[in-house]
């Protein structure tokens, strides 16, 4: 299958475009002004291969020009992973960033056929079936996944100071080594189970 884009903005765009049915066909119209781009989350973006941040959006508020700005990380490649990525994002878009991935979060992802753990869901079978006739016309991603531990221009990675992670819910904390973080993931917090979100150096 060829790619339609050669571009993976243009290729992303193309894909929420061609989404928007999806989203209508489950009450929730998606607004004009989205942006979406190949790039880092700013959180977990680089948290070995577990528990690591794929997606993000930012509320329209925080744009200059009042668009909601989507995040696709480069780890991702595969065409399908995207999909998801991007059709879970949308989700936050279409029920407002205030509902974290609460109830109308879970209702409206559910619907369109994501499924698993609602912080990282998956395409289900009914996502599949839908967006498959639309990836045949999208093509494949046009982009190869970045190894985000290989070596950069960046400042080298610090692998001796604990780091502090803390639950996004409430304020339990736990510090921790880089080592250990990468290898097997944030711990959750016992109150509500979600994996607790890198803050930075202590």
């Amino acid at each position: 299958m060829n790619n339609t884009h050669t571009h993976r903005e243009a290729w992303l765009l193309d894909l929420i475009e061609r989404m928007r049915p999806l989203f209508s066909l489950h009450d929730h119209e998606l607004p004009d002004k989205i942006r979406v781009t190949c790039g880092f989350p700013s959180r977990r973006p680089l948290n070995g291969v577990k528990n690591q941040c794929v997606g993000q959006v930012w509320e329209a508020t925080s744009s200059k020009d009042a668009h909601y700005e989507v995040m696709v990380s480069p780890i991702l490649d595969d065409t399908m992973r995207v999909a998801a990525t991007v059709a879970h994002e949308l989700v936050h878009v279409a029920v407002g960033l205030e509902h974290d991935h609460k109830t109308p979060f879970k209702r409206l992802a559910k619907a369109i056929g994501l499924e698993g753990k609602m912080t990282a869901t998956q395409a289900g079978p009914e996502f599949i079936e839908w967006v498959l006739p639309v990836l045949e016309g999208v093509g494949p991603y046009p982009h190869a996944a970045l190894d985000a531990r290989g070596k950069s221009s960046g400042p080298k990675k610090q692998t001796t100071r604990l780091l502090k992670i803390q639950c996004p819910m409430c304020e339990y904390s736990v510090r921790i080594t880089r080592k250990w973080l990468d290898e097997v993931g944030p711990p959750a917090c016992p109150t509500h189970t979600d994996p607790l979100e890198e803050l930075g150096p202590e």
